[in-house]
């Protein structure tokens, strides 16, 4: 594999924040320019050229002001290296790093790449990092977000220090684990933790860790995720540009079916909470398309977030908010069937799910049979996602809150373990 070409540090920020091409970076960067008063400063397509090449020139003072209004990170961060040189040795710039805390403290940004490397790892330490990333990646299906969340970031941060040791093919091993620590990092914050904010970050990391790797599946991965982020507040130009991004980094390697399935799936979800569910429908169909004919590819075995049963969970919660209850109820049901016994976080939401279609049947106690059962769930494996299921539920039951079933579901929503869980987890 050869080394990634360019400053990908600047590429990926760029992609990140929704700037598919050069041009559109240069015009975005000239136009905030002139809304924070600073005169005749133009920044062409040519110079965004320079600055995403193998040897990037250090921004004007004025450069550097809009890239980081624009862009949300210093220079440094965005993969320049400073006429002086980079600040500090490398044990200063960790130990910082890790008193200052915080996704983007502890990220790529604490340790520039172009870092002279005070210690060369032997040749085992990518494999060795690698092991606990996949290590993490298998406990966030049973280990409380809380635990394991910090846990994550402090290897991600002990990733950095490697990544600035190594070289060669252990420096892209490293890369690769490193990009996703930060992905399973930023979905905890975004599913688990309810810190879109945060996820943006921390993806923004796992981003250029996979330009790092030159890794393009695993950067269609993290930039999909980062479509969910505006998707899930409406905002649907900005998650299907994010989804544009994806797919074209999907192109430039070996798919398989099921990665592309849920491609589809994610952008159905995006163009479900923006109210297009008639659009989503038809992506969840070319989803099960593309499942059903499949191609030689196999999946990267990161990716163990997305199943045939994840795809019909999809499609169930997609109809009920359609308003196709019938369907919705047996299209969730089969889910469950298919789910295997591990996946305990998905199964709280579409026992959730589940309760909804019941609660928009005029089917209070099934609905609250179906609540209790996700509470069942979360009460074993903590995830958010579930939990505003059931407390969307539970709003859609307030016409039938004097009755028996809707107190006894109260009567478990809001007990003790159930509120400290959900207010600290």
């Amino acid at each position: 594999m050869s080394r990634p070409v360019g400053n990908v540090r600047l590429k990926a920020a760029r992609v990140a924040a929704g700037f598919n091409s050069q041009q559109h970076l240069a015009d975005a960067l000239s136009q905030a320019a002139k809304q924070i008063g600073i005169r005749g400063l133009s920044i062409g397509v040519r110079q965004v050229r320079r600055w995403e090449s193998d040897r990037p020139p250090w921004p004007q003072p004025d450069c550097q002001r809009v890239l980081t209004l624009l862009l949300g990170q210093s220079p440094e961060a965005l993969g320049f290296t400073p006429p002086w040189g980079a600040e500090g040795t490398q044990p200063d710039r960790i130990r910082r790093a890790l008193v200052t805390g915080g996704a983007v403290a502890v990220g790529l940004a604490a340790v520039p790449v172009q870092s002279v490397a005070t210690t060369q790892q032997p040749a085992t330490a990518g494999s060795d990092f690698e092991v606990v990333t996949r290590s993490h990646r298998r406990l966030y299906w049973s280990v409380a977000p809380a635990k394991l969340y910090p846990a994550v970031l402090a290897h991600a941060t002990l990733g950095c220090a490697l990544l600035v040791e190594t070289t060669g093919s252990i420096r892209r091993t490293i890369a690769t684990a490193l990009a996703q620590s930060y992905l399973l990092a930023g979905r905890i914050d975004f599913f688990d933790r309810r810190e879109p904010s945060s996820a943006s970050d921390t993806l923004l990391l796992a981003l250029q860790a996979a330009g790092e790797a030159d890794n393009p599946l695993l950067g269609s991965a993290i930039i999909a995720h980062m479509a969910f982020i505006p998707g899930w507040v409406g905002d649907r130009d900005a998650a299907l540009e994010r989804m544009s991004a994806a797919r074209t980094y999907a192109r430039r390697a070996p798919a398989s079916a099921e990665f592309l399935a849920w491609l589809d799936a994610v952008e159905a979800e995006c163009e479900t909470r923006c109210g297009n569910t008639r659009t989503a429908l038809h992506l969840i169909g070319h989803a099960e398309g593309v499942l059903g004919t499949g191609n030689e590819h196999p999946s990267p075995e990161w990716m163990d977030w997305f199943s045939p049963a994840r795809l019909a969970a999809f499609k169930g919660n997609t109809q009920l908010i359609a308003g196709h209850l019938p369907q919705a109820r047996d299209t969730l049901l089969g889910a469950l069937d298919e789910m295997p016994a591990s996946e305990d976080k998905q199964r709280s939401v579409v026992f959730g799910d589940l309760a909804a279609v019941e609660a928009a049947s005029g089917n209070p106690e099934q609905a609250c049979k179906y609540a209790g059962q996700a509470l069942d769930q979360l009460a074993l494996t903590w995830y958010a996602t579930g939990m505003d299921r059931v407390r969307e539920v539970r709003r859609m039951l307030a016409p039938h809150q004097h009755e028996r079933c809707v107190r006894d579901l109260d009567d478990r929503l809001y007990g003790w373990s159930t509120t400290v869980s959900a207010l600290t987890r």
